[in-house]
């Protein structure tokens, strides 16, 4: 059987619009070339990693880049599916009828499509700096009502 696929467009001047950090486009490339028919594929991080020589957090921090680009979703812990539009196809009336299936939203040629991932990844930047934030507070909080317990000890004699 052929591994030749066919995909329904040609994605690359889109690609390089969106600007995404390299290992990203590692990662998209090779779940690509790994996926089956129709863009699942069956793997998991530290697969991922092993195979691009990355450490689990840059293959973490390019799959969440895949996904608020909507290249790449995780359906759960080891399955991926590549964007119908990217995927590899048996022939091409099926990768034609995988992309005529798709929710307008999800397309990669709807208007806004790169000003909407620019969005999306300042609304993330900006959840992780809240958190951040939180996290800090917290620790300041703990550290405060540890010092205040501390001073209220008395010693025993």
């Amino acid at each position: 059987m052929s591994t030749l696929r066919f995909a329904a467009v040609n994605a690359d001047g889109l690609l390089s619009d969106l600007d995404l950090p390299p290992a990203s486009y590692r990662v998209l490339l090779k779940l690509r070339s790994l996926s089956e028919p129709g863009g699942r594929i069956l793997i998991d991080q530290a697969t991922i990693g092993g195979l691009l020589e990355l450490s689990r957090p840059s293959v973490n921090a390019a799959l969440r880049s895949l996904e608020l680009a909507k290249l790449v979703r995780k359906v759960r812990n080891g399955v991926y599916q590549v964007n119908p539009m990217l995927a590899g196809y048996n022939s091409f009336e099926d990768a034609v009828a995988a992309v005529n299936a798709m929710p307008v939203e999800e397309r990669l040629d709807a208007r806004g499509y790169v000003a909407s991932y620019h969005r999306a990844v300042a609304a993330y930047q900006d959840q992780l700096a809240e958190q951040r934030k939180k996290r800090a507070a917290q620790a300041a909080a703990k550290k405060a009502a540890e010092s205040k317990r501390r001073r209220t000890l008395h010693a025993v004699g």
